[in-house]
């Protein structure tokens, strides 16, 4: 992505330490955005019994990454061009060779959980990573696991089959789905017992529905208490583990620049390290897990430009920049025909911007998912808040500036707890006493600080509320009104949202922000079957070239649906972790 677009640079992720954007100090999270560094006085989530350490998201590259017009222009591609041609490496070029049996693109999530099973089951595996180490997600979803088990927790696969081809609209490969279903509980059981054994506990999610909603949640949620001292993580958990096997080697700062053909089959990469060209000779397969294309805006512009109306805060982590899935489509791979990303309704905006993937302004809100009263800038109500993080944020685009108001009161704690999130959106602890991604005492912390810098804007009236925030005060006034006559008639007979999570704007101080969406990753990738295999547009099989993650196609379009939690993640690990035992057979 262009450095300019977002206006920041960060550090690249240094191998032992946390490879996200977020520095532990001392209780104090300290996460960069693009509009400056925002550091929140959280409570350890483990404190409550959990910690998570993807709370510093960030949307900006880091230093060494090269922005997306210096990037295509080495490959000669532009915005309209975004794939650009394949590059041309002389044998000549190439100063170091390595045979091994397995060649794993991208030591993330997928690929971590690859070389793992991998490593166990005595394959010979070779991980070339972009940068000093990969970032691991920390929501893993899984069905039918020990800890789904023993919370009591059961699942129809028809009924939630029926669920993701709704969200999908009908374009994902169901068997896709299915395989996940039916291979996730022991990829969660697995990783239970590796953190045991580093002494991490993992928590299922657990929560029952209390009332009737119009989406049905699904508790599939797993993750690790990570210790508060921030010595270990998914990556360096996972990556001791997988070279304490023997047989996995990884070679860090080494992107790949192109798989290697012969005839029909992808036998190995070839990669640039700091001394020149190596490639990679693979005899068993080639598993390309490089993320996506969260941080190439100009792809973006290309394949889904759609999107980029609708973020102004990119959290995609670095090194997404679509080279995996760019290798694929030149060894003959097809990519998915409708393109999309996974967007949180979590982008704050300053009072005079319209955000967009280009506004340079946008900064995390965590509290934007929750069904707070939200109008259009014509101080107008034009959705039902309560749905996926990313319904409010397609209709959005239906409305003035493609962004929305978001509107509470003094008394927004109690509300927060009433409507009952599940999830990351959640701010209190699950029905087991697992913690929430971040508790209500640091969300109101971090909305002290976005008070602060311009964001959240804070009156004792509402016409005051209304011209700080550039809206119309008699449509806003009118709106409230109605919004508070719904909440104390515990019925909406405008958009139908369920009554609790109906709240009123009655008490002040009055608080309310310009909300966008944050954009987390890609959606779209390469087409595949149930063993990972990458497809050409035939259908038929490239042999040896294997996909996951975010560079995998056909399981998502347009919506992401968050109410199946860690979804994304499970599926990732899920897909790799079996790709590799299925290697070995």
């Amino acid at each position: 992505m262009p450095t300019a677009t977002l206006g920041c640079t960060l550090e690249p992720p240094q191998r032992g330490a946390p490879p996200a954007q977020l520095a532990n100090k001392g209780g104090t999270y300290e996460h960069q955005t693009c509009t400056g560094h925002i550091s929140s006085k959280l409570p350890r989530r483990n404190s409550l019994g959990k910690h998570r350490s993807r709370l510093g998201l960030a949307g900006c590259a880091p230093k060494e990454n090269k922005g997306a017009e210096e990037a295509n222009a080495e490959t000669g591609s532009t915005s309209s061009d975004w794939l650009g041609s394949e590059p041309t490496v002389q044998e000549s070029d190439i100063v170091e060779t390595i045979d091994t049996e397995f060649l794993i693109v991208g030591a993330g999530t997928g690929g971590l959980f690859a070389a793992c099973a991998a490593g166990e089951e005595g394959i010979e595996t070779f991980v070339l990573e972009k940068y000093n180490g990969g970032v691991v997600r920390d929501d893993v979803g899984g069905v039918n696991s020990r800890l789904q088990q023993e919370s009591g927790y059961t699942m129809d696969l028809q009924e939630y089959l029926l669920d993701m081809n709704h969200y999908a609209a009908g374009q994902c490969n169901l068997n896709l789905h299915k395989t996940w279903y039916e291979k996730s509980g022991e990829t969660i059981d697995w990783y239970e017992t590796v953190l045991d054994q580093y002494g991490v506990k993992l928590w299922h999610e657990a929560a029952e529905e209390k009332h009737e909603t119009n989406y049905k949640h699904w508790a599939t949620g797993h993750s690790p208490a990570w210790p508060e001292d921030g010595s270990l993580n998914g990556f360096t958990v996972l990556s001791d583990y997988a070279e304490k096997t023997g047989h996995v080697t990884f070679r860090y700062n080494t992107p790949m620049v192109k798989l290697v053909v012969e005839g029909d089959k992808v036998v190995g990469a070839i990669g640039k390290g700091e001394n020149g060209y190596i490639q990679v000779n693979a005899s068993k397969g080639v598993l390309v897990s490089t993320g996506g294309y969260g941080i190439n805006v100009d792809m973006q512009k290309a394949l889904q430009p759609h999107t980029t109306s609708l973020y102004g805060f990119n959290s995609a982590q670095p090194g997404c920049e679509g080279d995996g899935i760019k290798a694929c489509l030149w060894a003959g791979a097809k990519m998915d025909d409708t393109h999309s990303s996974m967007l949180f309704d979590r982008g704050g905006l300053p009072a005079d911007s319209l955000g967009g993937a280009d506004c340079g302004v946008g900064t995390l809100f965590w509290m934007g998912s929750q069904p707070w009263l939200k109008v259009n800038l014509n101080g107008e109500r034009f959705c039902n808040e309560s749905g996926t993080y990313d319904f409010v944020l397609h209709s959005d685009a239906q409305q003035p500036g493609s962004i929305h108001v978001t509107l509470w009161d003094a008394d927004f704690a109690t509300y927060a707890e009433q409507f009952d999130m599940h999830g990351c959106s959640r701010l209190f602890p699950f029905d087991n006493g697992a913690a929430p991604n971040i508790p209500i005492q640091a969300v109101m912390g971090m909305n002290e600080e976005l008070a602060a810098k311009g964001y959240i804007q804070k009156a004792d009236t509402l016409e005051e509320l209304a011209g700080k925030l550039g809206l119309p005060a008699d449509a806003l006034i009118a709106t409230v009104e109605r919004n508070n006559e719904n909440y104390d008639n515990q019925v909406d007979p405008d958009f139908g949202k369920e009554p609790f999570r109906l709240s009123p704007v009655r008490n002040p101080p009055f608080y309310g922000i310009r909300n966008t969406g944050m954009l987390l990753c890609t959606m779209d990738g390469i087409n595949i079957n149930t063993q990972g295999q990458a497809l050409r547009a035939d259908g038929s099989v490239i042999e040896g070239l294997y996909v996951t993650g975010n560079d995998s196609g056909g399981y998502y379009s347009m919506t992401y649906p968050n109410l199946s939690t860690g979804n994304a993640c499970g599926r990732t690990v899920t897909f790799g972790r079996m790709i590799a035992k299925n290697l070995a057979k």
